[in-house]
């Protein structure tokens, strides 16, 4: 079984993906921790690493490549990242997960220990003007064009163990579906 896991920043999709791949115990690959840690390795914070990914395609290309590289040569796997219901082709189930801007600027500012809530407001709303625009510019990609989802999920509705039991009956009918898997 592959699964993508997609929303954006904010949206709990880390924390739905990390709980999903520890109850099935299966490898997760996250977009966004590549790309921290890549922001990390070079010194910049996640806003000005964008900037730097709006001038170079590749910093983009080489994270959507290796995670749609592992996600496709394995099964069990959990996929986690802005784009991976878009890369991981081959997915059984991809998942959205939705949350209105207060709610996830409120868990940004509570993640990222930022000074205060309108700098988390405008750090977020700077990150994904600079990601829609990189992935309509590269991929051709809307971001806010959830056809390729499978699920739609509200997680500013419902907790992580909520949205793993909602996840879990949608695996069990794609399982049912496609008993190979």
């Amino acid at each position: 079984m592959r699964i993508t896991v997609s929303g954006l920043p904010g949206s709990g999709t880390t924390s739905l993906a990390r709980h999903l791949a520890a109850t099935r115990n299966y490898t997760l690959i996250s977009a966004g921790e590549v790309f921290r840690q890549m922001a990390a390795e070079k010194g910049l914070d996640i806003a000005e690493f964008g900037r730097r990914a709006e001038q170079d395609p590749s910093i983009d290309r080489e994270i959507d490549a290796r995670q749609r590289e592992i996600a496709e040569s394995r099964d069990e796997i959990i996929a986690e990242g802005r784009l991976s219901g878009w890369c991981v082709r081959n997915a059984d189930l991809k998942i959205w997960l939705q949350a209105s801007m207060e709610c996830r600027v409120a868990r940004i500012f509570s993640r990222d220990t930022l000074e205060d809530i309108d700098t988390a407001l405008l750090l977020t709303r700077e990150r994904e003007a600079s990601e829609a625009h990189r992935y309509r510019e590269y991929y051709s990609i809307n971001i806010n064009d959830l056809s390729p989802y499978h699920l739609i999920l509200n997680s500013e509705k419902f907790g992580v163990e909520d949205l793993s039991s909602i996840v879990e009956a949608a695996i069990e009918r794609v399982e049912r579906a496609h008993p190979l898997h």
